[in-house]
């Protein structure tokens, strides 16, 4: 497990000077490395081509947003960054937008710069735990490494495209994957079937639900697909 102290490759994309100074100046004095971008498009090209332990993203920026700079970051990336997304905007409504984007977690400005570490901090160490060979959750426990996955004690015989898309909603869980989102990182941008998700979905709960009293696929009519899954479970 990471210790508060480690250090952590931080892109900071920030459009505000004095505040992406201010953060880069106590981030820097606690140990971390930190990449800049001051425009929405600039942050995701550095997203998508170096490797970051966290993004801290502002949600107010030139051309592309953060709304935007997230869900293309969420829709491309082919490992899950942790986004802290930082707002003016301490709405409700803004907090759900960020969250359904793919952020992990929101801070509102102005915020204490000593909270701003710990949450970073805390959200690489979540990752990192995520990162085991092993993931469970709920009732279901999936092997990365031997590619098997159980319900219980019951190994599921998933063929590589379902293994893969249950992968994906766990890696993502509690938040909802798009059907896009889905698609792209099943296929990239290679063309596929218009039907061909939703023939691996109905494959997958074959295997996954249809054998079980509950079935834990739940799809969320005009967004996508995500895992019922309970506390309690």
């Amino acid at each position: 497990m990471a210790e508060f102290s480690q250090s952590l490759h931080l892109l900071l994309v920030e459009d505000q000077i004095s505040i992406a100074k201010n953060i880069a100046e106590y981030m820097e004095q606690k140990g971390h490395v930190l990449d800049f971008a001051t425009q929405g498009k600039h942050g995701l090209d550095l997203a998508l081509e170096q490797f970051y332990d966290l993004i801290i993203l502002d949600l107010n920026l030139p051309i592309m947003d953060g709304l935007q700079v997230c869900q293309q970051i969420r829709a491309s990336a082919d490992r899950h960054i942790p986004i802290l997304m930082l707002t003016a905007r301490d709405s409700i409504d803004d907090k759900i937008s960020g969250f359904t984007s793919g952020a992990d977690d929101y801070l509102t400005k102005p915020f204490n710069l000593q909270e701003l570490e710990v949450r970073c901090l805390a959200l690489s160490r979540r990752q990192s735990l995520q990162l085991d060979n092993v993931i469970s959750l709920g009732p279901i426990k999936l092997d990365r490494k031997r590619q098997q996955a159980f319900r219980g004690d019951k190994l599921l015989n998933l063929h590589t495209m379902g293994f893969k898309i249950l992968k994906i909603l766990m890696e993502a869980y509690p938040q909802v994957v798009s059907r896009s989102e889905l698609s792209h990182k099943l296929w990239r941008d290679a063309p596929t079937e218009s039907d061909a998700l939703r023939s691996h979905i109905y494959q997958l709960r074959n295997v996954l639900d249809k054998p079980f009293e509950t079935a834990l696929i739940k799809t969320i009519h005009g967004v996508g697909f995500t895992l019922a899954i309970s506390k309690e479970d």
